[in-house]
């Protein structure tokens, strides 16, 4: 995998566990961006056992606009050569109906999930269109499949990721660039649930009584994707725990498995 990727929110979860999992295939040069430094430095640091691989740790909030774009200016030229894009970074925010939702945790999840993805795809795919090669994988969710109850925005903003998956393919297909997208179901190795349930413990003990997905299956599945051939384009991975039969289905029964 002699290639350059950028990974978002790549401080914890998913992300770290993509970027750890293509530092051991390979790849020659990881763009890792997240909002807190410490974490990437840190984790620019455990890479560093792997010499031939240069690590790039960009510290911004994904949020604003004006900061991605100040973050990456600084390296506009590197950029230009990043082959892989993963647009890993989101989050849930509130769980509830939507006449007791709060807003700002509204503007919080359409903001991440939706216009950072905008905001980094618009200054990465030029790159990609000029060579005339790359590849998108947008991480959705099960959230952006179907709706549940207290799922109201978040859900909403991960059906946007689904359609603008589609619609990048549309646009960016004939440049040779590949587009596609992970929708995982409950994963465990993140902080989806303390962050959804701002930092309350108890409430985000949510699967303690069966085994949901890891970070790593996660990362595995992903890097199965971008390592086809260039003539092979895996467009939509839609994967849950054996335990999980949609976004609210799930058999409670222990962890055995």
């Amino acid at each position: 995998m002699n290639e350059v990727a950028l990974i978002t929110g790549a401080s914890s979860g998913i992300g770290r566990a993509t970027a750890r999992l293509f530092a051991t295939k390979g790849i020659r040069k990881l763009f890792l961006c997240a909002r807190r430094r410490d974490r990437l430095e840190a984790l620019a640091a455990e890479l560093s056992a792997f010499k031939e691989l240069r690590v790039v740790p960009i510290a911004f909030d994904i949020r604003d606009q004006y900061a991605v774009a100040g973050a990456l200016d600084a390296i506009k030229g590197e950029l230009e050569e990043v082959d892989v894009l993963i647009n890993n970074a989101g989050l849930a925010k509130g769980f509830g109906p939507i006449h007791e939702g709060s807003l700002p945790d509204w503007e919080t999840m359409i903001d991440t999930n939706v216009k950072g993805l905008l905001y980094i795809t618009r200054i990465i795919a030029p790159g990609m269109v000029a060579r005339r090669s790359g590849h998108i994988i947008n991480v959705c969710s099960t959230a952006g499949k179907e709706v549940y109850p207290g799922g109201n925005v978040y859900c909403a903003t991960k059906f946007a990721v689904d359609a603008l998956t589609k619609a990048l393919r549309q646009d960016l297909y004939t440049y040779g660039v590949r587009v596609g997208q992970i929708a995982p179901g409950h994963v465990e190795e993140t902080e989806f649930a303390l962050t959804r349930f701002d930092g309350d413990a108890e409430r985000a003990n949510i699967y303690s009584d069966f085994q949901p997905l890891k970070a790593t299956d996660v990362a595995e599945i992903i890097y199965f994707m971008v390592s086809r051939p260039h003539h092979v384009n895996i467009q939509d991975v839609l994967v849950m725990s054996s335990q999980q039969a949609s976004a609210s289905l799930i058999h409670r029964s222990g962890r055995e498995r």
